[in-house]
């Protein structure tokens, strides 16, 4: 059984689950948006596993959980080709083990984790379009950066790590190529 907090599809505002011209960004695992400059841009649309209202964190009384979808990485209610760009942030810890602020914000694993972090990787590549652009996201706090790519059937383009105390977080930029053309 798989411990990640998992809840049913909702959708915000009637949207449905289909394409639209002017929403070609997915941010699959939006969290609070802690990445984004551009927090309501207007292009893309914000979703998450789950939704938390603000004050959750005392510490950080503003921040919250809130995605335009609910709905998880592994099962994505969108046709085939739908984005031009996905950002991927997933947790980086696989056990709920603590109250830190890090499993408040980024949520964690689960004992699924490898064979989820292939779906949720798979369907992002059903759902990107081709030649569309995937930033994926991730800090080495509970597994080596070496096992989570090797999950993955294709390798970056490139990428870069930043050093943050005992970890390192890593962004890799990934790219649909038709398999005519690679």
């Amino acid at each position: 059984m798989d411990n990640r907090l998992f809840m049913d599809m909702e959708f915000k505002d009637n949207m449905k689950p289909t394409k639209t011209e002017n929403k070609f960004i997915l941010d699959a695992c939006c969290g609070g948006k802690q990445i984004w400059f551009q927090k309501e841009q207007k292009n893309t649309i914000f979703m998450d596993i789950r939704e938390i209202e603000k004050g959750e964190i005392s510490l950080q009384p503003n921040w919250c959980i809130k995605p335009d979808i609910i709905a998880d990485y592994i099962n994505m209610p969108f046709e085939n080709n739908s984005f031009k760009l996905i950002v991927w942030d997933i947790p980086h810890k696989i056990k709920n083990y603590d109250k830190s602020i890090i499993l408040k914000k980024y949520g964690y694993l689960g004992e699924n984790w490898k064979e989820n972090t292939q779906k949720g990787f798979n369907e992002i590549m059903r759902i990107l379009d081709d030649y569309g652009v995937l930033e994926f996201k991730f800090a080495d706090i509970d597994i080596p950066i070496r096992e989570i790519l090797s999950l993955f059937p294709i390798k970056p383009l490139f990428g870069t790590v930043t050093k943050k105390g005992v970890n390192n977080t890593y962004w890799f930029c990934f790219m649909k190529i038709p398999k005519d053309k690679r």
